[in-house]
């Protein structure tokens, strides 16, 4: 059975495994189909991914079919399409009892922490299948990176007719556009790259946005639009430390600050930017269960449109050749999808 495999920063292997046993209790074991590759996967090829060990098999945005099930497992039958929720957690600790499985204490994520699914078929618990009479395979393995933005603006709780700001539009920040819309907001969406914010703009009628030039311009600009205020909510989707450390100066005095992105590096601020207005900073980590089953219902009701998400697909024989092209931002991807065979 074909995968691949991270050997080391900067390496991408094909590789071959064993076939998988039938499934134990309570498991399943699926075929996939399609693979999205992520902001983790490249930043674990690129050795900056700060939860990351090698020898790895990635992939954890997957759209895959069930093959067969163990027993007690009741929820999924032989053929179903499903989405995959990456997140292992352990039930026990602290975070799992008050239901923030996201963030558990022992928490696994496939692809990440574990072997994940670049990779012809697996077996995974079967709870953390989320099955679709409607969705195509590619819909399902957007799923999980619509799930990332999803909590994150849970985790920001932005208001109808609030300013929000949104830095970084990758991938993670247009997953929290997609969420941020649906609350009324008014939205400005930051980045470096124009291409990125006329994407905004054209599939999403965000009719704010600034590129980022580091002249200090930025801030005229959010006043002038806001009409002197500063943000209600900030979500810093980039990853990058400078701009993360930098992001407190754009929020609102009792507004919140949310880091969505994850970098290794050290992240820096005077104390009082964050004491003096009162902020409140928080962290958003992966996404719930019932982030997947909410969006697989968006996408089936039409109100989420994945469509204009994938810029890029390659074939399951060809990533070892293109993987690295797609890390570079002049190749304009926003998402690509490996199809397998």
């Amino acid at each position: 059975m074909k995968a691949l495999q991270f050997t080391q920063p900067k390496s991408l292997e094909s590789i071959q495994l064993q076939e998988p046993k039938s499934p134990a209790h309570g498991q399943a074991l699926v075929k996939v189909h399609r693979i999205g590759i992520c902001g983790t996967d490249y930043a674990g090829y690129l050795g900056k991914m700060p939860f990351f060990s090698y020898p790895r098999i990635p992939g954890h945005e997957l759209g895959v079919e069930v093959l067969e099930v163990g027993t007690g497992v009741t929820h999924l039958k032989v053929g179903d399409r499903c989405s995959v929720e990456p997140y292992m957690h352990c039930g026990k600790c602290y975070a799992c009892r008050q239901g923030s499985t996201n963030c558990c204490e022992k928490l696994s994520v496939i692809g990440v922490m574990e072997d994940g699914g670049m990779m012809e078929r697996f077996l995974i618990r079967s709870e953390k299948l989320h099955p679709s009479q409607d969705l195509s395979f590619e819909q399902l393995a957007l799923v999980e990176t619509l799930a990332i933005g999803c909590h994150a603006t849970d985790r920001g709780t932005p208001s109808d007719q609030a300013h929000v700001l949104i830095i970084g539009a990758g991938p993670i920040g247009l997953a929290t556009l997609e969420f941020t819309c649906l609350t009324g907001a008014r939205i400005t969406v930051m980045d470096t790259i124009q291409g990125r914010l006329d994407f905004c703009k054209s599939h999403y009628n965000v009719e704010h946005t600034i590129c980022f030039q580091g002249d200090g311009s930025e801030m005229e600009q959010m006043l002038a639009y806001t009409g002197g205020d500063k943000y209600a909510v900030v979500t810093d989707a980039t990853g990058n430390q400078h701009s993360m450390s930098n992001a407190l100066q754009y929020v609102a005095h009792t507004g919140s600050l949310v880091y969505v992105g994850i970098t290794t590096e050290a992240v820096s601020f005077k104390h009082p930017m964050l004491h003096k207005p009162e902020i409140t900073l928080k962290g958003s980590r992966n996404a719930l269960a019932s982030d997947f089953r909410r969006i697989i219902g968006l996408i089936e009701d039409n109100t989420v449109n994945t469509e204009p998400w994938i810029t890029h697909r390659v074939s399951f024989d060809h990533v070892v050749d293109q993987f690295e092209g797609f890390t570079r931002p002049e190749t304009g991807v926003i998402k690509a999808i490996i199809e397998m065979p």
